[in-house]
Order: C-alpha cells, then structure tokens, then sequence
C-alpha cells in the first residue's frame, strides 16, 4: 500500500512509498485512511531534525493528524464508523504519569508516537489501532474530523490555563492568540465559544485570516501596539522569542500565557530579562507550556468542534493535495491555513 514516508534524520527524504500492510501488532481496528493534516511537525521531520522509525525500518510513515474510517469490526466500532487516532503512547516502564494515563506529562522520554517516534503514522492508505487510541468521529463532523488532533492541542492548552488560573479568583475577559495558523484560530475559536473578547495578531494583511477572526467577531491585529486592553490570557501559536515577550509583557496581574508554538529553527533575541521577570514576579503572572494530549483532551476537541460553524470550520481547511502528490503539500502557500492529504487519492 501507499504512504507518506520520510528517512528520518534524512532531509528532503519526503516520498510516497510502497509499504507492509500495517501489523496486527498495532491494534485490533483496521482503518481506511481518509486524510492527514500537513503541519509544523511534518515540515521538521521532512527536514530532518528529529524523528525516529519502527525498529528494523530505515522509513518512517509521518502523517499523525487522521481521520480514517472502520473497515473491520472491533471493540465497539462498526464498519464505517468514523476515527481518529490518538497520537501519543506511554512509556514501557510506565512512569506514574504514563500509569495514570497523562502520557502528554511523560516524565522519562521514552515514550512513542504516531508518525513522529518509534511508530509509524496514520498516512496511509490503511492503518491499524487499538480501541483505546481511537477516537470516535461523530458522522456529523465528516471530514472535519481531521481537524480532531490539532484541536485536541488547544483544549489542552486551555486545560492547563484554567488549572492555573485556579490557584485564585480568575475571571477573564480578553484573550490574545498570537498566530493565526490551524493552533492559532482554533484557540480564537475556543475563546469565543467561552465568551470572552479574542484578539488575534498575524502578519498576513490579505487571505483568509482576517475574516476568519472577525467572523468569530474577534478583533485581528498585525502589530500589537493596535491591541487596546491588557489580555488575561495569551495563547502563543508562534514560537517566535521577540513576539513570546513582547506578550509577556502585556500581561496583568494574575495573568496567563500558554506557550503552544515551537519556532522552527533557533533564533536569538536581545531581552531585558530582569526587568521582564520583575514584571511577572510582581503580577503573579504566568508562563507555562503546553504539548501534546491526554485521552480527555481529544473528547473535548471533538466536543469543540461539533459546537462550532461547520462552515468555518471548512474555511480552515484551504487546500486538499493527493497521497500521490503529498509533496506538493509541503511548498507554503501565503493562503494557507490547513493542507490535507486525502489518502485515497
């Protein structure tokens, strides 16, 4: 069968690739690939800066952004039933956060995960999984489900703010997302499914980010001196250092600020680094980062997702490349938002 593959470690390996039908090994649920989200992640493993295959393999299938249908029978799934595929495993030892189910807090590394370490991906024209890891897609959602994985990342972002926001009185009304790439508005739209005044800054003065933001009835900004009030909550989608404190900087007391983004090549930055600690020392401000999901936080995403426009939803979605020209997915589009593989094609 056909997949995305790359050599990992190897830049510019990105192939598709004739592979062994999956192995029993890696769960009981046969699946139909139906699509793969192209994101940061799979633009770094293309890269070849980090990456490892399934043991006794020089290739690794990427793609851990699914959405698949059931072709077989199995544990409470029916043919045809729609999924998605957890992305992360616990480690083998288990350490007590893996044992508890938070493999997203893995303590020892030696975790695995789906298209990136130790195990293949789900892009693929098939792939297996065991039920624990699937996610039921409801049919309503259809093709949107593959929006369920990076909208996972968010509700866990969000997760971690409120558990932080918990330890005093904390009501918010302004939230600031800094990028707006797939993370970025699928934080935006979190913030106004809650209620609160989303602000938004980007680059992009032209496509679909401006409207998407105001649809949402948010405000969208391309330089934050145009940002009028002090956020309670800042998501950085970005990665970027200077944009990272600039923000910090914003907050107010007992302010939070999730770190999402990851930029992808180092950078330096030149910061007054103890005057921006004095800032956050005295506003019980807080900086904490986020990667990854637990089981709970996928339910939520789809959750998120089915309360949403689907109509908006769509717009996030801006190109659909063939598993047999998946590369092409790979070269940015200034319009891009979210590029798809559709696997059967």
């Amino acid at each position: 069968m056909r997949a995305m593959t790359v050599v990992p470690g190897k830049a510019d390996s990105a192939a598709v690739s004739e592979v062994a039908e999956p192995p029993s090994t890696d769960g009981s649920i046969l699946v139909e690939g139906v699509l793969a989200g192209i994101c940061g992640t799979d633009h770094e493993l293309v890269g070849g800066h980090f990456g490892t295959g399934r043991s006794g393999t020089d290739r690794l299938v990427i793609g851990h952004e699914s959405l698949g249908r059931v072709l077989e029978p199995a544990a409470g799934f029916r043919v045809g039933d729609l999924v998605t595929g957890i992305v992360r495993r616990p480690d083998p030892v288990p350490c007590p956060a893996c044992a508890r189910g938070e493999w997203d807090f893995c303590r020892n590394g030696q975790y695995t995960e789906r298209g990136i370490t130790g195990m293949d991906g789900y892009g693929s024209e098939r792939w297996r999984i065991d039920p624990y890891y699937a996610v039921p897609v409801p049919a309503e959602l259809g093709l949107l489900g593959v929006l369920v994985e990076p909208a996972s990342i968010l509700t866990k972002a969000w997760d971690q703010v409120d558990q932080v926001a918990a330890r005093s009185w904390f009501q918010p009304e302004h939230v600031l997302v800094t990028g707006a790439g797939p993370i970025g508005l699928l934080a935006a739209l979190i913030a106004a499914q809650r209620g609160y005044t989303v602000h938004v800054l980007d680059r992009a003065t032209e496509g679909p980010k401006p409207r998407l933001v105001r649809d949402l009835g948010g405000q969208y900004l391309t330089d934050l001196s145009e940002l009028d009030v002090a956020p309670d909550v800042v998501i950085e989608a970005t990665g970027a250092g200077q944009v990272v404190v600039d923000s910090a900087r914003l907050l107010p007391p007992g302010g939070v600020m999730c770190l999402t983004g990851i930029a992808p090549g180092p950078a330096s930055i030149e910061v007054q680094l103890d005057a921006l600690v004095r800032q956050l020392v005295v506003r019980n401000a807080v900086l904490v980062g986020s990667v990854n999901a637990a089981k709970r936080h996928y339910a939520d995403a789809v959750d998120v997702l089915l309360a949403a426009d689907p109509a908006w939803l769509g717009r996030l979605i801006t190109r659909t490349v063939p598993l047999s020209n998946w590369t092409s997915g790979l070269v940015r589009d200034p319009a891009d938002i979210k590029v798809v593989v559709d696997l059967q094609a």
